[in-house]
């Protein structure tokens, strides 16, 4: 048995068995315990109620006549007799005397009270209750007042009706097993499509979706399918045009690369152009090693920081650093570059990781402002982090640019960034090593007026 569905409509079947058997049993048992019980009350409150008639002295014909017609009418078998030795004469079974009436009973009776016996009796095959309660008169047993019932099983009650009571299981177990079946074909239908759609995810059918018809465990599980379908595919998407974005990125410096060595290996570049043609040889290969060490450090994105390459890390310095090996191409735009840093802020991290997150930063702010411009860098303790903003006067981005311009090789203007020797990985490696230190990156900025960066990192704790 392989399906789940028979497995759990086997198990219904088995379960609503055990409660028919169940109920029988527990039938059986209220019958017992309920009907003899009650049977007995009743027969004692019958006796309680004929006694009363009983005035004191001998027990007179009248009396038994009178106990007798009352006998005629009821469904208890009743009998009043001076001498209880008389009873083998009145009720169509022998009766034992001594078991009947012992030392002990006779005592009882004397004494006012009832004698009560539940016993099998051979006569009736089966269970009789009997009461006996006394006519007494100045401690003399005058007489007794017998009843008794022979207790029919529940079985016999019922064995009129036992075919219908048994036709009657069988059905109600048939037509419980057959909705039960509809039930769980309905109930497991969407596990069925659940399974289907994760074989067609299996062969590579990303866009495969399941219906969500419920908000049970079956809808919900189907709700994370689709999620997670969702994200497969997306991350597929992105996946093929990384790779379409790296070829061709790469294709073009090899072209360069292939064209103008082939070029001068067979002497087709003259004399004076030779130098200008292995400078370009050499600024296209300089491209790819940047691309190529870009990529490789993107691909180890999630990496964590071992604790031995982390230590505290004064950012002011850290930041000028940075700054001083971006001052030539500052210089060369003519543009000033203002540091506002407070001296005290120190932070645990990767220094050559840290600083190169600034120079990608800065770098940027140079590249995209026009010339005789100025860039801030400002930083400050804010609760227990340490806020470093880059603000410059450049080109901006437009807003409709700014959620993607962390994404891999994201170019707001593809034409402008590639002559100028942006890859387009440059921020993405910045939120990558921020993430990595636990900071966050903010980028803020307006078109035509500029762009803030604001970059926050965890203040180093005291111990």
């Amino acid at each position: 048995m392989k399906k789940l569905s028979s497995k759990i409509w086997l198990l219904i079947v088995l379960f609503l068995s055990a409660t028919v058997v169940f109920m029988y049993i527990f039938t059986d048992f209220l019958y017992e315990h309920f009907y003899v019980e009650d049977t007995k009350i009743k027969m004692v409150e019958v006796g309680e109620k004929l006694q009363t008639m009983y005035k004191g002295g001998k027990v007179t014909d009248e009396l038994i006549d009178a106990i007798d017609n009352y006998a005629a009418y009821s469904n208890i078998p009743i009998f009043a007799v001076r001498n209880p030795r008389e009873l083998s004469a009145c009720v169509p079974f022998d009766v034992d005397y001594d078991a009947l009436i012992g030392p002990a009973e006779r005592q009882q009776l004397i004494a006012g009270n009832a004698v009560i016996k539940i016993g099998f009796e051979k006569r009736f095959e089966r269970q009789i209750i009997s009461v006996i309660l006394p006519f007494t008169d100045q401690n003399r047993l005058e007489g007794i007042i017998y009843l008794y019932y022979p207790l029919a099983k529940i079985s016999e009650l019922a064995k009129e009706e036992v075919v219908l009571l048994i036709t009657g299981a069988v059905m109600f177990l048939l037509v419980a097993t057959f909705f039960v079946y509809q039930g769980m074909r309905k109930i497991l239908r969407p596990l069925a499509n659940l399974q289907q759609a994760v074989n067609h995810m299996a062969q590579g059918e990303y866009a495969t979706r399941v219906d969500v018809t419920s908000k049970d465990e079956i809808g919900t599980l189907s709700t994370a399918f689709n999620q997670m379908a969702q994200s497969i595919q997306r991350e597929d998407e992105a996946q093929k045009s990384f790779l379409a974005t790296v070829s061709h990125e790469l294709r073009t410096p090899i072209s360069y690369v292939k064209g103008y060595s082939e070029a001068i290996q067979n002497g087709y570049i003259s004399d004076q152009k030779r130098d200008e043609a292995i400078g370009l040889i050499a600024r296209e290969s300089a491209r790819m090693e940047r691309l190529t060490n870009e990529l490789m450090q993107l691909a180890r994105k999630d990496e964590k920081i071992p604790l031995s390459e982390t230590e505290p890390l004064v950012l002011a310095e850290t930041i000028r650093d940075a700054v001083s090996l971006l001052q030539n191409q500052a210089i060369a735009k003519r543009i000033q570059i203002e540091q506002s840093l407070e001296e005290e802020l120190i932070v645990m991290g990767d220094e050559e990781k840290i600083k190169q997150v600034f120079i990608n930063v800065i770098e940027n702010a140079v590249r995209y402002s026009q010339e005789n411009a100025a860039i801030l860098i400002h930083s400050k303790e804010i609760g227990s982090d340490a806020v470093i903003t880059v603000t410059d006067s450049g080109i901006g981005i437009p807003a409709e640019d700014l959620p993607h311009i962390t994404e891999r090789f994201y170019r707001v203007n593809k034409a402008r960034s590639r002559s100028d020797g942006g890859s387009g990985l440059g921020l993405s490696i910045v939120e990558q090593i921020v993430k990595q230190h636990h900071g966050k990156l903010k980028i803020e900025s307006t078109l035509a007026k500029g762009t803030d960066v604001i970059i926050t990192l965890p203040i180093m704790e005291e111990s």
